[in-house]
């Protein structure tokens, strides 16, 4: 089991890389949008933004998830070059008429867009950036199931410096404001389909089969409904704090969450990209659950020890990175934030039981069900309590969404989790992140140090609960062993002959 911990942990330590970099380079040029930008307008762009995620997540039909079905299930190993085919082919007509619609909508209806600060321009920018971004989840999704992480992270990485030189030239020196913004994207973009088709494209074989495609899309479809209602309940609260509060509210709110992102660009977004391809891999092997019940608890450990730092910090981070004090207040609800990220990136883990037993109805209907109390709760508590509503019905709702996951999941493929350690995690973490509303607003190296200790408390913390085991302990308390551990990691490892056992009795 230890060779499968190290292998799944390299795997997410090289896809960080491909996640950090949008992430990271969102952050970086953070200063640059509210700089350039009103603060209307980057509520805009932030909810233009939004609706490019959410639109690329409906017109890939939930087919990035079949491709790595298809590919490592030993049932379709004779008609993977064929199946990928087919559901590249499909997805591909589908997007090609979005395109078609927008750009005859906004040619032969440019009155509709005359009298609103959303410009026809943009809508056939986004439809172009849906195309080629879909495309690319479809291509990446092949790079995924064939276990190459490193080719896809130099890919992303290489697209995503490429659209920061863009982005800065067309807004800092071009001045072309949102406009420029999306030109950048869909140039990148395009540079990443050219990359990714010279290695994909001779992997097709040219045979559409219907047969698959029904397959494909009784497997997928369910998981279209859940990637939407993931989506609603992430980010949906934009969409209501716009039209209840206007863009100058939402503004702060989306600084936050972007801010809170930067959790999900470290840790929930490259665990999550590497977790489905080992999940597979080892479902039915000896020690499956007892794996899958580790992963939980390790990822569970990075995750609320990020929330706990980037709690701490929060203040400083928004201070940094905002150009405006319209902006400063936005710390207060980043915590908020950075927990229901936990429970989200939790929840990936206990839907295992569905997604590997292909009883993914279940996820649809639970993830619009999570979505739905969301949006309700947000109608009825931002108008008296503000953007503060926002965040915590957010929280709540991926509390709910990540419990009911796991009941459902247990009917499925029953993984005995080590529940009282993730409740003992995220009491702690919290305790601890909660620790930036009562510190006093001081830039000193003496409370610069006080939260740099918080962080550190929280292993030491867990470890007087007895929370670590005596394997666990015997590497954590041995530099030598550690070693070893980060090189067998980078490595890699041979499994037949060091997965023999359990990492701990």
């Amino acid at each position: 089991m230890l060779t499968r911990i190290k292998s799944t942990l390299r795997d997410t330590l090289v896809y960080s890389l491909s996640n950090i970099a949008p992430k990271l380079v969102g952050v970086i040029l953070l200063p640059l949008y509210t700089a350039k930008l009103t603060v209307g307008d980057f509520g805009n762009w932030d909810l233009l933004d939004t609706t490019i995620a959410i639109l690329a997540e409906i017109f890939i039909l939930g087919q990035a998830t079949s491709i790595i079905l298809f590919n490592n299930s030993d049932e379709y190993k004779e008609k993977k070059k064929s199946a990928l085919f087919t559901i590249i082919s499909f997805v591909f007509v589908i997007c090609a008429a979005l395109v078609l619609a927008a750009v005859s909508i906004t040619s032969m209806f440019p009155e509709i867009f005359a009298a609103t600060q959303i410009h026809a321009s943009y809508i056939r920018l986004i439809s172009y950036i849906v195309l080629l971004r879909v495309l690319n989840n479809l291509f990446l999704a092949k790079i995924r199931a064939d276990e190459q992480s490193v080719f896809y992270t130099i890919v992303s990485v290489l697209k995503i410096l490429l659209m920061t030189g863009l982005t800065i030239y067309f807004v800092a020196w071009l001045n072309l404001e949102i406009e420029g913004i999306f030109y950048a994207a869909v140039i990148a973009e395009l540079f990443g389909f050219i990359v990714l088709s010279v290695k994909v494209m001779p992997q097709l074989s040219l045979k559409f089969d219907i047969k698959i495609l029904s397959s494909a899309l009784k497997f997928g479809l369910p998981l279209l409904f859940a990637a939407v209602g993931f989506l609603l309940l992430n980010l949906s609260d934009r969409y209501i704090i716009k039209f209840l509060l206007g863009s100058a509210a939402l503004a702060p709110y989306s600084l936050a969450y972007r801010v809170a992102g930067v959790l999900n660009m470290f840790f929930i977004l490259p665990f999550t990209l590497g977790l489905m391809p080992v999940a597979y891999k080892y479902f039915g092997s000896p020690d499956d659950k007892r794996f899958f019940s580790k992963l939980m608890t390790y990822s569970t450990f990075f995750f609320i020890w990020g929330f706990v730092f980037l709690s701490l910090f929060s203040r400083e981070i928004i201070y940094i990175f905002a150009e405006k004090q319209e902006f400063y207040g936005a710390y207060v609800i980043v915590p908020v934030i950075l927990l229901a990220y936990v429970f989200s990136g939790m929840r990936l883990t206990a839907s295992l039981g569905m997604l590997l037993t292909k009883n993914t109805k279940h996820v649809a209907s639970i993830t619009l069900g999570a979505a739905a109390f969301n949006i309700i709760f947000n109608f009825l508590f931002i108008p008296r309590y503000g953007t503060a509503a926002a965040a915590f019905s957010t929280l709540i709702s991926f509390i709910v969404f990540y419990f009911i996951t796991q009941i459902f999941s247990d009917k499925y493929y029953k993984i005995p989790y080590e529940n009282f350690k993730l409740i003992l995690m995220i009491i702690v973490g919290t305790l601890l992140a909660s620790a930036v509303y009562f510190l006093p607003a001081q830039d000193t190296i003496l409370f610069f140090a006080l939260k740099l200790m918080l962080v550190i408390l929280f292993p030491v913390i867990l470890f007087f609960f007895r929370f670590y085991e005596k394997a666990e302990l015997a590497i954590l308390l041995s530099p030598a062993k550690i070693s070893e551990f980060i090189k067998g990691t980078f490595k890699g490892a041979d499994e037949k002959s060091e997965d023999s056992g359990p990492i701990v009795p």
